[in-house]
């Protein structure tokens, strides 16, 4: 016989209509699957099951119950099915009562003491094995003759085979497939009818939905994600997530095409949805060594009506402390997109410093004009101009003129999966910034390379080992020729945990960090999900500073600790503690730290 294959997703759709109001005379029962030693069978059973879901939420009466009772067997067909028991039946009978017993009657049902205790009883049968499997209109998809005739199993076939025709760049590809269970042989023959379609590269992007920003902006930013690429999925989600992150959308859902253009290319429409372009933030935290932190902040992400986004921010922090180590910023960011028609990001960013940190004080201006742009999929380079207008010191020194400009220059490989929760890929980052101290006459070059993958033991994302490394040297110049704001430190939440922040390196004669030319770091970090939301993670942070600038560290420091993770819609949430298994001067028994996303 010829039939539509069940699935799991057919199990979830199935809905009965749920009871407001308990039915005058309604039963309480109670019932369970008898188990048939097949833990999958079972647990479908479990979910599938009308007369479980509804005991709770919909009481009812003995006519109710016993018809409930009555279509339970149909009800539990298409789970026997998905896991290849086509000719598996089940039947529900009162608890206790000897095998074969019928169904209980309304009229029975009506004398029973409440709850009344059901069972549900299952006769799997012979689970049917795949016989002959066909494919037309392409290569065969891959299914084995013998296997179980599972529901499960036939799906997930037939979705490989699209998700690698659409990775091939098809994004037309369809297929339908045809199943005939043969009950005298137990077995199932399925023929899939393939269309895989033809390879297309990206048509222009379509925006839809804006109101106060220019749609071309829009536009452009997804066009930069598209191009003329040859479709992908990937590269989809990619301009949804870049429409995202331009800030004036609250919402962005991508609508493919079902046809090719004219010229054979393969539309995309974003439809966004505006949010408030005008936003106010505030943050407080508490530390115990530094005391209370706050910070307030004002957004606008549509300036001009061009995209553009101005923060202007505030904070002020250690006001558990005397005032004089009290620290304070006011900065200002500001990002417009495709300057001049430029197909890129200006970046300036200007601040008011007063730092009071464990390894130096500073007041100072602090400014810089990046031009950021996209190269390919995964390189972001950007260069400018920086400077600094200001004094800095060792903590509780004198303060001394600390005047510098700086060519900043940076580029950035990123092909992880997630922002916040990556299991795997590569990110690169590479820092040179080419400087010159107006007060000390000095030219140097604070170079830094950074990397980090992730590895998916498991393909689920569920278990993952995280590696970093870091290594950076100070060119042309010694560590204490150079302003201590510039120098390297190590130390910290996401440098090496179980350390203060900065306090790893060098230190002057009295115990004070006074920084470095030269930092290495290291980092190994396994993860685990525990359940849907939470996990734990267990880790290794190795780094040290030193003198000279090809000469990263003469006394390396290492911390160990474990953390837990609350995952959630936007990131994780974590937690990890700490302890240093290396001591140096000034540091704790142990540290915590606390923030959204990993440490790296």
């Amino acid at each position: 016989m010829a039939l539509a294959l069940p699935g799991a997703s057919r199990l979830a759709a199935q809905e009965t209509p749920a009871f407001s109001d308990a039915l005058p005379g309604a039963l309480p029962y109670r019932t369970t699957v008898v188990p048939t030693g097949i833990e999958e069978l079972d647990s479908l059973l479990q979910a599938a099951s009308p007369l479980i879901r509804l005991q709770e939420r919909a009481p009812t009466d003995a006519l109710g119950l016993a018809a409930r009772i009555g279509a339970e067997p149909d009800r539990l067909r298409p789970a026997f099915e998905s896991e290849g028991f086509w000719a598996g039946q089940a039947q529900v009978a009162l608890a206790g009562s000897p095998p074969g017993s019928p169904p209980p009657t309304a009229e029975q049902l009506a004398t029973l003491p409440t709850p009344i205790a059901l069972e549900i009883r299952s006769t799997p049968g012979t689970r049917y094995t795949l016989r002959s499997i066909n494919t037309e209109g392409a290569a065969p998809i891959l299914l084995r003759p013998g296997q179980p005739a599972r529901a499960e199993t036939v799906l997930a076939a037939e979705t490989a085979a699209l998700t690698t025709w659409r990775a091939e760049g098809r994004p037309l590809a369809r297929v339908e497939r045809r199943v005939t269970v043969d009950h005298g042989a137990a077995a199932m023959d399925v023929t899939f009818l393939a269309a895989p379609g033809p390879r297309a590269t990206f048509a222009p992007p379509s925006v839809a939905g804006t109101v106060a920003v220019n749609p071309e902006v829009a536009q452009r930013v997804a066009a930069l994600r598209l191009r003329s690429w040859h479709y992908s999925p990937g590269l989809v989600a990619e301009a949804r997530a870049d429409l995202l992150a331009l800030g004036p959308f609250g919402a962005v859902r991508a609508e493919e095409g079902t046809a090719l253009d004219a010229e054979g290319r393969f539309p995309v429409t974003f439809h966004v949805t505006e949010r408030p372009f005008r936003a106010l933030t505030a943050t407080a935290a508490y530390e115990t060594n530094f005391g209370l932190a706050l910070t307030g902040a004002w957004e606008h992400r549509n300036l001009f009506g061009n995209a553009e986004r101005l923060r202007v921010e505030a904070a002020i922090s250690r006001l558990g402390e005397s005032y004089e180590r009290t620290n304070a910023r006011l900065s200002a960011s500001y990002r417009q997109p495709f300057p001049m028609g430029f197909p890129g990001t200006l970046v300036v960013n200007t601040a008011v410093l007063r730092e009071r940190l464990d390894s130096y004080d500073r007041d100072a201006i602090t400014a810089s004009i990046l031009y950021e742009q996209r190269f390919g999929r995964h390189w972001t380079l950007s260069a400018g101009p920086t400077g600094e207008i200001g004094r800095s010191g060792l903590p509780g020194g004198p303060l001394r003129p600390s005047n510098m400009v700086g060519f900043a220059t940076q580029a950035r490989f990123d092909n992880t999966n997630s922002a916040l929760d990556p299991t795997r890929g590569w990110r690169l980052r590479f820092d040179v910034t080419p400087s010159y101290s107006l007060s000390r006459a000095q030219a140097y070059v604070p170079v830094r390379a950074t990397a980090s993958t992730y590895i998916d033991f498991q393909g689920t994302g569920r278990t993952v080992l995280a590696l970093r490394g870091s290594l950076g040297s100070l060119l042309n110049a010694e560590a204490e020729d150079v302003p201590v704001a510039q120098r390297f430190f190590a130390g910290g939440g996401g440098s090496v945990r179980g350390y203060g922040f900065q306090t790893i390196g060098p230190r002057d004669a009295q115990g004070r960090p006074r920084g470095g030319a030269s930092v290495i770091e290291g980092s190994v970090e396994l993860r685990q999900r525990f359940g849907s939301n939470l996990g734990g993670v267990a880790f290794l942070d190795a780094g040290g500073v030193g003198l000279e600038p090809f000469t990263p560290t003469d006394a390396l420091r290492v911390g160990a600790g474990v953390g837990v993770r609350y995952y959630t819609a936007f990131g994780p949430v974590r937690a990890d503690i700490a302890m240093p298994l290396v001591r140096q001067p000034g540091s704790g028994n142990f540290g915590i730290y606390l923030g959204i996303g990993h440490a790296f």
